[in-house]
């Protein structure tokens, strides 16, 4: 397996580099992974149906996040232009809301999540099908919200015991597959509603926005099978696992390039292979084996397997930052960044943690061994 002192590595990178809400966000979700797994929803997340009470000097992920968390403004960190990213935050405020060592009687935290959440729900552009826009000035989705918003909408209303907000988790999925959704089973990543013009528009199907939309479907589909609305959400667990299953088969179909990595652009073989959609794509497969091996099998494994195998080829042994990355925030810049990608980071933690669980939980996977000479930039 790859090292874990390397892993150490890509995660202090991401830690040192991350500045935006939905990179604190990830960067928060891959330390819990790979730090404290057991509080994840692929664990127990709700012990005796309950937000476990944790104490926050012993929870590596929430010492992390919670110096970014606002708890006097509408939402919990600034969205730059989007009320969604901020949302990715709400996980995080709801464990610290249940902090064993922050005040009871005036617990800002809570109230800082209903703020964000109102201001997503109530405030925010809705699409022509009513999906919750990605963007604050216009209705306009992106694949990449699926990552932030429906999770924490299944998490807030699982521990609100609000059937409605967990459902509405998978109807907002729903919502962005049928407008965003291809006959390849991948996403394109931008469609602008109807009168639209002159903003930011993406008909490719982008790995990294791809990937956010796989992974986040499979934590809202790990959230709903550990909370207590399992049963009444059997219709929506089936959606969660056909539209999973349409990305993660459409991105091993386009992988074709040499490298053993995904292209930034799924169907488009004029663009550069890189190691962020890479990692956090094979990390969903990995989870979504574990959550429906009959469904997820040897074939999806097997590939993420070698995904991983690929990654690690591409991770400096010295620094632990990987690349080949696109640049996040121009992710048509043709060449790719000459820098650290935060999330593309984070992403390498994750595709570990999600190994390593399945790993554990199956004991069907070998030891992925790499050796240290081939641990660098190619």
């Amino acid at each position: 397996m790859i090292p874990e002192i390397l892993i150490d590595k890509v995660l202090n990178k991401a830690r040192e580099t991350a500045s935006h809400s939905w990179e604190y966000g990830t960067v928060f979700e891959a330390t819990l992974e790979y730090r404290s797994s057991q509080f994840t929803v692929f664990h127990d997340p709700f012990p005796g149906g309950e937000i476990p009470v944790l104490r926050v000097e012993d929870v590596e992920a929430l010492q992390y996040v919670k110096p970014f968390i606002r708890t006097n403004s509408q939402r919990l960190c600034e969205g730059n232009g989007s009320s969604s990213d901020p949302t990715s935050l709400c996980i995080p405020a709801l464990l610290l809301s249940r902090s064993a060592t922050l005040p009871v009687s005036d617990n800002l935290y809570l109230s800082a999540v209903s703020h964000q959440l109102h201001d997503l729900l109530s405030t925010t552009p809705r699409f022509s099908n009513d999906a919750v826009s990605h963007r604050d000035a216009y209705p306009s989705l992106w694949a990449d919200f699926i990552y932030m918003v429906p999770p924490a909408l299944a998490y807030n209303g699982t521990f609100t015991a609000d059937i409605d907000m967990v459902k509405e988790s998978v109807r907002q999925c729903e919502l962005y597959h049928e407008v965003l959704g291809t006959r390849k089973g991948y996403w394109q990543h931008i469609a602008n509603d109807a009168g639209v013009c002159n903003v930011k528009s993406d008909d490719g199907a982008w790995c990294t926005s791809n990937a956010w939309a796989a992974a986040g479907m499979a934590r809202v589909l790990a959230t709903l099978r550990k909370s207590q609305y399992v049963s009444e959400t059997e219709e929506e667990q089936n959606a969660l696992l056909q539209m999973t299953k349409g990305i993660l088969s459409g991105a091993m179909e386009a992988d074709t390039d040499t490298t053993g990595l995904l292209r930034n652009y799924l169907d488009d073989e004029t663009w550069f292979a890189e190691v962020a959609g890479t990692a956090l794509m094979a990390a969903t497969a990995f989870r979504m084996a574990f959550l429906e091996p009959g469904l997820f099998g040897k074939r999806y494994t097997d590939w993420a397997i070698t995904k991983l195998e690929a990654v690690s080829r591409h991770i400096d042994k010295e620094t632990g930052i990987v690349a080949p990355v696109v640049n996040s925030l121009n992710e048509g810049q043709r060449t790719p960044l000459e820098g650290v990608n935060p999330e593309g980071q984070a992403f390498v933690v994750l595709l570990y943690a999600a190994w390593r669980d399945w790993n554990i939980a199956t004991g069907a996977a070998p030891n992925l061994a790499v050796a240290s000479e081939s641990l660098c930039i190619q």
